[in-house]
């Protein structure tokens, strides 16, 4: 949103400039600020106006209108409106990933920006020195941009995605400068060509600096150590996490790095988060059980694997849903199937009516397709002495 705004209104500023008589008679620098927030408000329309979209464009919108108004507008009070602004439009938005992850690093980067030191040639500075120095500060405003979103958002990310990214530093400074410099002005100017029948070739020319972007996410991801996998936890650390952000970001005095001790608690309250011992599926076709070695055991008998995989991701588990040795530990027969829990208690899945009475005697827990599907998904674990099952119905 801000290369495209940029771009616009530099452009139309460059291309009034050229006429002297006319820019010094005229407010073009405002002209091009409107033109700018027109390019910005029908990127929001071809973009689909997702919430991290919708963020871009209100805080765009209020530099622009700064500009047009001779006020500077990007600081905490235009992202605190940009909040309020998609929070009234959408209000569900606020327990989504993107507003979160969108917002949180946005504050952080603001907060970054208005108290990071920023190195000023000398007057007497060589040409040599101030180019050098142009980079130096290029590529260091890129690493610290990553370093500062990529902790604002991890959180959040392990929250939803149950990943962490160990090495975005590496995957920006390698596809930021592409997409700035490639990828969104040839987009932009593949648009202006579109009336004139001439964006068939910027348009290739994008999809080029896609696919440089492309091959950059699967290099960076195919390294060593580059998925992290963080086990499911309840929403008290992201809160913690989320007050610890805001303190640290907000505050201008020594108690800010309260924020340490805020974030020291929510790891501790995500790594000591009890995990569910038994999972059962909606539709009744899939059951889980956390068996002695701390991993689940898995037996599916329907064709789809999307809850197979959810689980295992929620688990932080980097096996595949068609594993074999996910179920390995359940002993089946025509009747039904049984696996042990981590404490040896029995839990048995029942696959015909002959099995209950056998099964009713011996397990701590079983599991009928048919009754599951009416209760939808469930989910057993344990909080130290005492067992909490969870039930969603289904939404048919």
């Amino acid at each position: 949103m801000a290369i495209v705004a940029g771009v616009v209104f530099f452009v139309i500023r460059a291309g009034l400039a050229l006429v002297p008589a006319f820019a010094t008679r005229r407010p073009i620098k405002k002209w091009s600020a409107l033109a700018a927030l027109l390019a910005a408000a029908a990127y929001l329309v071809i973009s689909g106006a997702e919430v991290a979209t919708q963020r871009a464009f209100i805080m765009t919108a209020i530099v622009l209108v700064g500009v047009m108004a001779d006020h500077a507008a990007l600081t905490l009070r235009t992202l605190a409106v940009a909040a309020f602004a998609v929070l009234i439009l959408a209000p569900q938005a606020l327990v989504h990933p993107s507003f979160q992850m969108s917002f949180a690093a946005t504050l952080a980067l603001i907060a970054a920006y208005e108290r990071s030191l920023r190195w000023q040639p000398n007057a007497d500075t060589t040409a040599g020195a101030r180019i050098a120095l142009w980079g130096g500060n290029a590529v260091a405003g890129l690493i610290l941009a990553s370093l500062v979103a990529g902790r604002a958002t991890t959180p959040y990310a392990a929250f939803h995605f149950h990943r962490l990214a160990p090495y975005g530093v590496i995957a920006n400074l390698m596809a930021m400068p592409i997409v700035s410099i490639w990828v969104m002005p040839t987009g932009l100017l593949a648009l202006l060509a579109i009336p004139f029948g001439f964006d068939g070739f910027l348009w290739r020319l994008m999809g080029e600096g896609i696919g440089w972007m492309m091959a950059v996410a699967l290099w960076v991801a195919s390294l060593p150590g580059a998925v992290g996998r963080m086990p499911a936890f309840g929403i008290a650390p992201v809160l913690v996490c989320t007050a610890g952000l805001v303190v640290l970001c907000l505050l201008k005095t020594p108690l800010r790095w309260c924020e340490a001790v805020m974030m020291a608690l929510a790891a501790v309250l995500a790594i000591r988060a009890p995990l569910p011992e038994v999972l059962v599926a909606s539709d009744g076709q899939a059951l889980a059980v956390r068996g002695a070695d701390g991993r689940l055991a898995i037996l599916r008998q329907g064709g789809d694997a999307s809850t197979v995989r959810e689980w295992l991701a929620a688990d932080g588990d980097a096996r595949l849903p068609a594993d074999p040795a996910l179920r390995a530990s359940f002993v089946c027969d025509a009747a039904g199937c049984t696996g042990k829990l981590a404490d040896d208690r029995i839990v048995s899945y029942v696959l015909a009516p002959d099995a209950f009475e056998e099964d009713c005697g011996r397990a701590a827990m079983i599991v009928d397709r048919k009754l599951s599907r009416s209760l939808g998904a469930l989910s057993l674990a344990r909080d130290g002495d005492r067992w909490e099952l969870t039930a969603a119905r289904p939404a048919n």
